[in-house]
């Protein structure tokens, strides 16, 4: 891994992207953004679970499975309407009531309920039209994001808590695909913590490789495997 001020790269085939993104969110884990009631959690629970959902499994590929997460992440935010669960037609169908309302309103000589209801009609329109245009615009986006802009730019996810991004480089020795992953946690004080995790877990796997003896005798119990003879001891002179 290569950390810099730009965050933490990797290069590799898809089992080290994939690797790369756990050990990330296993970091950030450790430091408390997902739990709501911790310190960082009260500010990126929210941003942590979207981060959990994008960042790259061993069962997806790059071109369709991220792919298509990144042109949803990528896609124009909710609309008014759209946060409150409303399709268009239901606020079509809300603004004609309230122009009904702000007739009956103007029979009853009640100009200025009248002018309520008929400025809550054309909100309504208004965000009709809002959230109609706003899914059309997404349709055309994520089709063209899709189809055009992965083949020009590479993969990418971004919000309060971590930038990230995705390349395909050229393939490797074994003409396998080679990937290069790089994340950057967008807050410093955290970016450090993460840091200091990420090290840690470096030197846990070094300590394991190195320090940790074979249970060779498990291994032979469970395997039915006799142990190998003890070498014979050749030091003493066996000469007359």
């Amino acid at each position: 891994m290569e950390e810099s001020i730009s965050g933490f790269k990797v290069r590799g085939d898809w089992g080290d992207i994939v690797e790369h993104g756990e050990r990330i969110t296993r970091a950030l884990r450790d430091a408390g953004v997902h739990d709501p009631d911790a310190d960082y959690g009260a500010r990126f629970t929210r941003a942590f679970e979207e981060w959990e959902e994008w960042r790259p499994k061993a069962h997806e590929t790059l071109d369709s499975d991220v792919s298509e997460k990144t042109a949803d992440q990528a896609s124009v935010e909710e609309g008014k309407g759209e946060k409150a669960g409303k399709e268009p037609d239901e606020d079509i169908k809300t603004a004609g009531e309230k122009l009904s309302e702000s007739y009956e309103r103007l029979e009853k000589d009640d100009a200025e309920a009248a002018v309520g209801n008929w400025k809550e009609s054309i909100d309504y329109v208004a965000r009709a039209a809002d959230s109609a245009g706003r899914k059309a615009l997404r349709r055309v986006e994520d089709t063209v994001y899709q189809n055009v802009m992965t083949q020009l730019a590479p993969y990418y996810f971004d919000n309060e808590l971590v930038s990230a991004n995705i390349q395909q480089s050229a393939r490797g020795v074994d003409n396998g695909e080679q990937f290069v992953f790089e994340v950057n946690v967008n807050d410093d004080v955290l970016k450090d913590d993460v840091s200091d995790r990420l090290a840690e877990m470096d030197e846990e796997i070094d300590r394991w490789h190195v320090e940790v003896e074979k249970d060779t005798d498990a291994a032979e119990a469970i395997e039915g495997v006799e142990p190998p003879p003890e070498p014979e001891d050749n030091s003493k002179s066996t000469t007359n």
